[in-house]
């Protein structure tokens, strides 16, 4: 079976890339569509009740960080603070229209400039640099990834490989700056005509990373320091955008300590990285060289449970304003773990919560960071693409758990456990008072369904369907929410957009 399951996935990747080459060219008015296997009666196009917005009010803003786009529109996790949080509206539900385009690649990290316009890194059959219109989801300009091959996917752990382009992040200039499988930071910017990049800026980073070192996610610092992570080693550098000097350190080697996700900066200059083993925090050294200002080990099994890309921390940090910062741990069952950013405190643990069921807990997905409150996503069962073929899914479950207003501990708000979404960045707006996630049905056909949850009860209010078949996978792609309200999500079909009609 396991065999016959991953011949289908080649057959199924290699259509995918014979569907590509019929994407319309660049500047083209319209996009094709990522086919979708016809509905059956089995399979509704909605379901719930569309919602009416119920702001969400008291939640102190993510400081605006100076060398990143406004927030919500610099990178997958949003803001510096990593809270996959917006101010902004999201769909209601009413009248929902879907649409999408055909790239045979996968749109991970979505992006926005100042126009509105998608910038985006595309990483399968056409892996690149993508600026895309939101609304007619034409390709208006495309850039090659280096070190990126569309063979990729066929290699072992190819579907959950996130480096060399799967994060970057969109700058203040809305220039997108790119950590390459070739060892260098690249900064692009927008053509005049907005139809494509100009490189502007390589870094060459290959003289402080051994091989086997692939740039895993860069970012800047509230001081404009941009640092970086390897998985492997654990690296942590920083660069000097100024002079191109940079420095790293390592902080293990083979299986320990290894790098899997991004990192978040917070507003005083400081850096926390989560590897698979600890949660650090970082502060520039002398000479602006990478420095521990402290570390602490969570809770492990030791297992890489299914739904995990490594035997540690499935999440990027979150962090949460009065000096909280927040990961899941990897015990058995997990653990939403809050820590307190100071440098000298007595107790750094604020809480450790258990989310979802003794051996069925797992995520692989960046926290939700909303004032006190967090939001969890179960991604137990999914591996691969496999893991949601032929009306298989993963354990379902979302949990919302709050930090009691005296600091001493915290609250387990709620938990949903019937909806399964096997591997979505999901997001919060604080505007409508949704959360948004991309959820599997059990049909054999494969139907995916865009998803509102109710913030304050977890309960779900909508579904839309999004297409059915292996091309409408996220495959741990994020939602994001267009500046207009439309919701995006990369597939392995190419970007699905979502929106109300009118």
């Amino acid at each position: 079976m396991f065999r016959m399951l991953r011949s289908r996935v080649v057959q199924l990747a290699c259509a995918a890339a014979a569907l590509a080459c019929t994407v319309p060219a660049t500047g083209q008015a319209g996009a094709m569509p990522i086919p979708s296997v016809p509905p059956g009666p089995d399979i509704p196009a909605f379901l719930g009740t569309p919602a009416v917005a119920a702001p969400i009010i008291g939640i102190p803003p993510v400081p605006s960080h100076p060398y990143l786009a406004a927030s919500g529109d610099s990178g997958i996790h949003n803001d510096g603070w990593m809270s996959d949080t917006y101010t902004r509206p999201g769909p209601l539900g009413v009248a929902t229209q879907v649409n999408s385009v055909l790239l045979g690649s996968e749109c991970g990290s979505v992006a926005f400039d100042r126009a509105g316009r998608i910038v985006t890194t595309c990483l399968g059959m056409a892996p690149g640099l993508y600026l895309i219109d939101p609304n007619t989801m034409a390709v208006l300009g495309k850039h090659p990834l280096p070190g990126r091959s569309p063979l990729d996917l066929l290699k072992p752990g190819g579907f959950n490989n996130f480096g060399g382009g799967g994060y970057f992040y969109l700058d203040h200039e809305d220039r997108a700056v790119v950590g390459t499988g070739t060892g260098h930071l690249q900064i692009f910017a927008e053509t005049p005509a907005a139809d494509g990049f100009t490189l502007v800026r390589d870094y060459d980073l290959t003289g402080v990373l051994q091989p086997g070192e692939t740039l895993n996610s860069a970012l800047p610092d509230s001081d404009g320091l941009i640092w970086f992570v390897a998985k492997a080693n654990g690296v942590v550098g920083t660069l000097d955008p100024d002079t191109g000097v940079a420095q790293v350190i390592r902080l293990g080697s083979g299986e320990n300590d290894q790098i899997e996700n991004s990192f978040a900066v917070g507003d005083a200059g400081e850096v926390y990285i989560a590897t698979n083993r600890e949660l650090l925090r970082f502060d520039a050294g002398p000479a602006d060289a990478p420095r521990i200002t402290w570390r602490v080990t969570y809770a492990n099994s030791g297992q890489r449970k299914p739904g995990q890309v490594d035997d540690g921390t499935g999440t990027t940090p979150t962090v949460l304003p009065d000096g909280y910062v927040a990961i899941t741990d990897n015990a058995d069952p997990m653990n939403v773990v809050v820590y307190r950013t100071e440098p000298d405190v007595d107790r750094r643990e604020v809480c450790a919560v258990p989310v979802f069921a003794p051996g069925a807990s797992a995520t692989e997905n960046s926290l939700i960071g909303a004032g006190r409150s967090l939001i969890v996503e179960n991604n137990y069962g999914y591996a691969n693409p496999r893991s949601t073929m032929l009306g298989n899914t993963t354990v379902p479950g979302f949990a919302r758990v709050d930090i009691d207003p005296d600091g001493a501990g915290c609250t387990l708000a709620w938990t949903n456990t019937t909806e399964a979404a096997p591997s979505v960045v999901p997001k919060l707006s604080l505007a409508t008072g949704l959360i948004y996630t991309y959820t599997k049905g059990t049909q054999p056909t494969d139907p995916w369904y865009w998803t509102a949850l109710d913030f304050r009860t977890g309960e779900m209010v909508w579904k839309r369907l999004s297409g059915v078949g292996f091309g409408f996978n996220n495959n741990y792609a994020g939602i994001a929410l267009g500046p207009d309200g439309t919701a995006f999500v990369g597939t392995l079909g190419g970007l699905i957009s979502l929106r109300d009609g009118h």
